[in-house]
């Protein structure tokens, strides 16, 4: 059995202030015996995305760099295998949101650019981040071989099918996703129920278990173009049939443990023999963008 840790944070204008908050929380997980800590997409940080200003890309660091150190450090002092989710400066003018994943010693298991990028109103992405180009592999560490993805990537099942096909044992969606003011209750059930669905889908398509982390709490939208983004947490981890191991409230900053047995996925694939039976001499159309 696998002892993993999600930590569903809000977050504050203060990047010190959220980053103590998080090394606090991914220590306390530690010593609750986790091997492995999954925390947000862009923790240390508000989400800054709900607006366009250049001067925010001062926030982006080289990896490795300042604040990817501040992280291995404390992997290996803890000695767990750490996902974070930074925003990278490659080079002047190009940046990325990525994920990177420590192992037990500290180093750099490998890192994950995220794919799908939204450009949407609260979620002007495209401004910031450049498509990944790393492809859909896993990374392989002590505590297994992770499919590492970005929330947006959570909505679209050829990203988790390929990180399946090349060997990855858990599904992993570092997420910052959340309601706007103009959301009712009936529309904000659908999009929490679609959102878990999808992702539980992937799990059961793949038949391997899924961490999904999202942020929780209210953040500000600081061009007063709307009212923010109410961040909707329900951080989950479903087992290889789908089925809900643990999941996080909507509102409450929590650290959730669950135990995930790995060696599970083997008899479900068993059961439902899905990449047997698919059928690949059939399906060229998909590397299209639409069939007229």
């Amino acid at each position: 059995m696998l002892k993993v840790a999600l930590i569903q944070q809000s977050n504050t204008p203060d990047i010190n202030l959220n980053r103590e908050k998080l090394v606090d929380s991914i220590t306390k997980c530690a010593q609750e015996g986790a091997e492995l800590v999954v925390l947000q997409e862009l923790h240390d940080s508000l989400y800054f995305c709900q607006l366009e200003d250049p001067s925010l890309f001062d926030l982006a660091e080289p990896i490795p760099g300042v604040i990817s150190n501040i992280y291995s450090e404390l992997s290996a002092k803890l000695q767990i295998v750490l996902i974070t989710s930074l925003f990278e400066k490659r080079a002047a003018g190009l940046y990325h949101n990525t994920s990177v994943v420590f192992e037990k010693d500290g180093s750099i298991a490998g890192i994950y650019r995220k794919m799908h990028i939204p450009d949407d109103p609260n979620y002007y992405e495209k401004f910031y981040f450049t498509p990944g180009d790393l492809g859909f592999k896993p990374i392989m560490t002590s505590v297994g071989n992770l499919g590492v993805l970005v929330c947006w990537d959570q909505w679209y099942p050829e990203a988790a099918r390929l990180m399946a096909l090349a060997g990855a044992q858990i599904l992993i969606y570092p997420t910052a996703i959340g309601w706007t003011s103009n959301d009712g209750e009936l529309e904000r059930k659908r999009q929490v129920d679609a959102w878990i669905t999808i992702q539980r889908s992937h799990a059961i398509a793949n038949g391997i278990p899924l961490i999904s982390v999202n942020r929780t709490g209210h953040e500000y939208d600081y061009s007063s173009h709307t009212e923010g983004i109410e961040f909707w947490g329900n951080s989950f981890v479903a087992g290889p049939q789908g089925e809900l191991l643990a999941i996080a409230p909507t509102s409450e900053e929590i650290r959730l443990i669950v135990e995930i047995d790995l060696n599970k996925s083997e008899n479900v694939r068993r059961w439902w023999p899905f990449l047997r039976d698919r059928r690949i001499d059939a399906y060229e159309s998909l590397t299209k963008r639409y069939l007229d």
